[in-house]
């Protein structure tokens, strides 16, 4: 006697929307845009002050330009510029990879990026020389960022589509 095997049939199709489409393409072109941003910013301020003269302009006790904080800052930027250029490219990897960790990543990203905003710009404010050039913009990009926080981490906790794609 032969038991009866019975055919499961299971269906491999995802419940709703997945897949990376729908808002997950303004996340895409934001990665993007930050790698760019990012890289520009090396290549254009950050690369340029840790040149011997300008770094001399901003350290050198005898400089008109001197201020103790010039020299942490600049190594703080230079530091957070390239490890966040690294970590955005690992995360634009892992997004296409479809990889489980994704959403969570996407959460330390934005966390992160107002916390450094955040101390960049308290930094920013104990030089008087540059307390004395701002001019809104560097709380209008924590405002933003902000503003991101609250619109896309509670997007990649609670998206059907981010956990189909990427959690299942």
């Amino acid at each position: 006697m032969e038991p009866h095997i019975q055919e499961q049939k299971t269906d491999y199709r995802p419940l709703g929307v997945s897949g990376l489409g729908g808002w997950l393409i303004l996340i895409q072109i934001g990665l993007f845009l930050t790698i760019i941003l990012l890289a520009v910013q090396l290549m254009q301020n950050t690369l340029p002050a840790l040149t011997p003269e300008m770094w001399d302009l901003f350290v050198s006790k005898d400089s008109e330009y001197y201020h103790v904080l010039w020299g942490p800052l600049i190594i703080f930027e230079a530091i957070y510029n390239v490890v966040f250029l690294l970590f955005t490219i690992y995360i634009v990897v892992t997004f296409y990879r479809k990889k489980a960790i994704l959403p969570r990543l996407m959460i330390i990203y934005y966390s992160v990026s107002l916390v450094l905003y955040m101390v960049d710009y308290i930094l920013v404010l104990q030089i008087p020389m540059m307390r004395e050039l701002e001019d809104g913009s560097g709380i209008q990009e924590i405002v933003k960022s902000v503003i991101t926080c609250a619109i896309w981490i509670p997007y990649f906790i609670k998206s059907e589509r981010v956990h189909n794609t990427f959690v299942r």
